[in-house]
């Protein structure tokens, strides 16, 4: 979506600073614009847009966060239980900290953030941060789908539901070394589902495993493929917490591996830090195995669950991911900055690579160079593309200039 086909809500208590902001939107093209002195007319508004079934309704709220009456936490919490909004971009000029707390608050309630802003606005910062709309709002606005069982045990026997591929590439120099294998769901009339519609069913079904191997080998048959043409990538797979519970997973992932004359080396399997705490004893060794066997182990979004320090004190991990969610506008948020700088000093200390996810901004990768983060993954890198996609992606891309 270009920024000039954007919808804007700007919710301002102070009269100047509102036209002001009004005015920096007119100069980036955005002609859809509501405006809203306080939290109590701007959800009369939105209320009116939906009785109204409005066609125009916002894409965005900009939401200041200190407002007399109905302050902007207040209003978040309105747009989020009524369904008024899917994607917010927060405005304040005050505690950072406090920015931090807010937007982690908003995305536990099922909006998007698009980013935050630091007053006083200005149309540098609205275009940054409004540039950020495409992938969230393509996030906010998919629809949910329910999806039959047998339906999905069809496309996993047809081969269907294959990777995509995201690039890695390394920050010193903008080396491409390697790519995240993401499932998706091909369907035959050309559209494609992303996996949040479906894996959950695949795990409650007990079918994660299946899926997992078909990732797997198409994944392991795309780089051979690749190697043989001259690009050498590695590939990072995700595997689900019932992959730690079958005893058989290490060697049934090697002989899929070996199939394709793939090196375990080149294979880095992720696992969520969570995925360990069910029967310790069992997982433990299962992933002691697949290290004996040469794969790589990620800790993947590394400080989003509860036991980070525990897990990498007892998991032969080889590499830390950093989510998203620091990375996300952490260049203007001194707590998320300090997450990223603390994990990677870790890291460091304990001999693992680092890859960061969600980079979407020259801002952030330039941060995360500056702070000495060894891979980059995200938007701003290449957006998952199918196997026969990637040497373009490849192509295109160009470093940043830090």
């Amino acid at each position: 979506m270009a920024l000039a086909g954007l919808r804007v809500m700007v919710v301002e208590d102070h009269g100047f600073q509102r036209r002001m902001a009004l005015r920096f939107l007119g100069e980036l093209g955005i002609e859809h614009v509501w405006e809203a002195g306080d939290g109590a007319s701007a959800l009369a508004t939105l209320r009116d847009l939906r009785q109204r079934r409005a066609a125009e309704a916002p894409d965005v709220v900009l939401v200041d966060l200190d407002m007399p009456g109905m302050d902007g936490v207040e209003l978040i919490e309105h747009l989020a239980r009524e369904h008024l909004s899917s994607a917010v971009v927060l405005v304040s000029a005050l505690d950072p900290a406090l920015l931090t707390t807010v937007q982690a608050m908003t995305r536990a309630y099922g909006l998007h953030v698009i980013g935050c802003v630091e007053k006083p606005l200005t149309v540098a910062k609205l275009e940054s941060v409004l540039a950020r709309s495409d992938s969230e709002l393509h996030h906010a606005h998919d629809e949910v789908v329910d999806v039959p069982v047998e339906r999905l045990r069809e496309a996993l026997a047809e081969r269907r539901i294959v990777p995509w591929f995201q690039l890695q590439v390394e920050i010193a120099n903008g080396q491409p070394i390697g790519v995240e294998a993401l499932a998706r769901w091909q369907h035959q009339d050309g559209t494609v589902m992303l996996p949040r519609h479906f894996v959950p069913v695949l795990e409650r079904e007990g079918l994660a495993a299946d899926l997992t191997d078909a990732i797997l080998d198409e994944g392991c048959r795309a780089i051979a493929a690749w190697a043989r043409q001259g690009l050498c990538l590695r590939l990072s797979v995700n595997v689900p917490p019932s992959t730690l519970a079958d005893t058989e997973s290490a060697d049934r992932y090697h002989r899929i591996v070996d199939g394709h004359g793939v090196d375990p080396k080149d294979v880095m399997l992720e696992i969520t830090e969570s995925s360990v705490m069910g029967d310790a004893a069992g997982s433990l060794g299962v992933l002691a195995r697949l290290r004996l066997k040469g794969f790589g182990l990620s800790v993947d979004d590394f400080g989003t669950g509860y036991s980070s320090l525990l897990q990498l004190s007892q998991v032969p991990f080889t590499e830390l991911k950093i989510d998203q969610a620091f990375v996300s506008g952490a260049e203007n948020l001194p707590r998320k900055r300090a997450m990223i700088e603390a994990s990677l000093d870790l890291a460091r200390k304990l001999g693992l690579s680092v890859v960061a996810e969600g980079v979407e901004t020259v801002e952030e990768w330039r941060m995360l160079s500056e702070l000495g983060c060894g891979v980059a993954q995200g938007f701003l890198v290449a957006a998952p593309v199918p196997a026969d996609g990637l040497r373009d992606a490849v192509g295109h891309w160009r470093r940043p200039e830090c």
